[in-house]
């Protein structure tokens, strides 16, 4: 166990967990209980009995997340259960709070069955939004299929927050490398929550549509291409080989990142090669997510020519790290009202985040991760987006 771990380990014990309930109103006198419990309270309640939607003027709704996992993919630690993902949740809490002054609470349910969806739907009218995390693939797509019509935002972040920091980065690395974005080819890594997200955000972007640029996704058996028998049983793998590789190109990992411009790792460590980067196209981009150990280390991605390099880790130069997107996402959907967090709105907040670094450089391609006004960036573009496609509450 490294000194980080121990002292993180040490600091846990020492705190009982990173969270607690402070309340914004006074309890000292006999009228303060009155005004915030019986009976008072009870004028509250009517208001919200008359008129539902009085509720977000009423309650902690207009600025709560629920942070929601089964435990069933915690960061690179597998299925580890929803009492060892406590100490997780509680950090996404708490980066909710920090960042973007959003009351969130760890929601850790002790079932990874069909049941998981009723339970997230039965906790739904305290929240304003639901964070989905560390949920196991692809039961993540259907769990967040199946929540998006509760009328609060829902978003799987090991997904979307993911896609919108690398979109944000692969805009900014197009940039920065002289290339356009929209002609470029991507091959990805990793087809699970991530992999898929980023490669369907790529797409809606505009690679792999009508220009000449393309993206490829590998798993663990190949590159994924429409009719490879082995992906007959699994609906989202199927969903992906028709909306990426329109050349229809097989084989694998090493194939895919010939002649490309841009790799993106969601995968597993040490499974790209120097001699891999010196494959690419000129200047390749590179960003090798894999925590702890990336798909290839940056130094010796540097050293086979690559021209940006990025990791999810903080002791390398440019982090692709979701707190500069979840935070900012719902914050503005909660300022929104938003019922949904749609794909136009992703798309802003990753354009947000490219635009918020206004000289985009080699080893600076992303805004730092304590930058509030990135976060604040974010939000803004998040709720006008919202805005504009309609998908909100009446503000009252």
């Amino acid at each position: 166990m490294s000194d980080i771990y121990k002292e993180s380990l040490e600091m846990h014990e020492h705190s009982r967990g990173k969270l607690g309930v402070l309340s914004k109103v006074p309890l000292k006198t006999r009228h303060d209980l009155s005004l915030a419990y019986t009976p008072g309270v009870a004028a509250a309640c009517r208001e919200i009995a008359k008129d539902k939607e009085s509720v977000y003027r009423y309650t902690i709704k207009s600025n709560s997340v629920a942070v929601v996992t089964d435990g069933s993919a915690v960061l690179g630690l597998g299925n580890i259960g929803s009492y060892a993902s406590i100490p997780v949740m509680e950090g996404k809490a708490i980066l909710f709070k920090e960042f973007a002054g959003i009351d969130a609470f760890p929601i850790c349910i002790e079932e990874q069955g069909s049941n998981f969806i009723d339970c997230v739907k039965s906790i739904a009218p305290v929240f304003g939004g639901i964070n989905l995390e560390d949920i196991a693939a692809p039961r993540c797509f259907e769990i967040e299929e199946s929540l998006q019509d509760i009328g609060i935002p829902v978003m799987h972040d090991d997904q979307h927050g993911t896609a919108v920091i690398a979109l944000a980065a692969m805009i900014n690395a197009c940039k920065v490398t002289g290339k356009n974005f929209s002609d470029i080819r991507v091959a990805i890594s990793g087809a699970g929550a991530a992999g898929s997200a980023i490669a369907r955000m790529l797409c809606h972007t505009g690679i792999d549509s009508k220009s000449v640029g393309e993206v490829i996704v590998c798993d663990s058996k190949g590159i994924i291409y429409e009719g490879r028998e082995d992906l007959a049983g699994n609906r989202y793998k199927q969903m992906l080989s028709r909306e990426t590789n329109r050349a229809g190109m097989s084989g694998t990992l090493a194939d895919a990142i010939k002649g490309a411009d841009a790799f993106i790792g969601v995968s597993a460590p040490g499974i790209v090669t120097e001699d891999m980067i010196r494959s690419m196209n000129d200047k390749p981009i590179v960003f090798a997510m894999a925590n702890p150990v990336p798909e290839i280390m940056p130094d010796k991605a540097v050293g086979a020519g690559a021209a940006v390099v990025g990791t999810g880790r903080s002791d390398f130069p440019n982090q692709i790290n979701n707190v500069l997107a979840f935070p900012g996402i719902f914050r503005g959907a909660l300022d929104a009202r938003a019922t949904k967090i749609t794909s136009d709105m992703k798309i802003a907040a990753a354009h947000a985040l490219a635009d918020h670094v206004k000289e985009p450089a080699a080893d600076r391609v992303l805004p730092d991760v304590f930058d509030r006004n990135a976060t604040n960036a974010v939000a803004d573009a998040v709720k006008q987006s919202a805005l504009k496609c309609g998908c909100v509450r009446p503000l009252i």
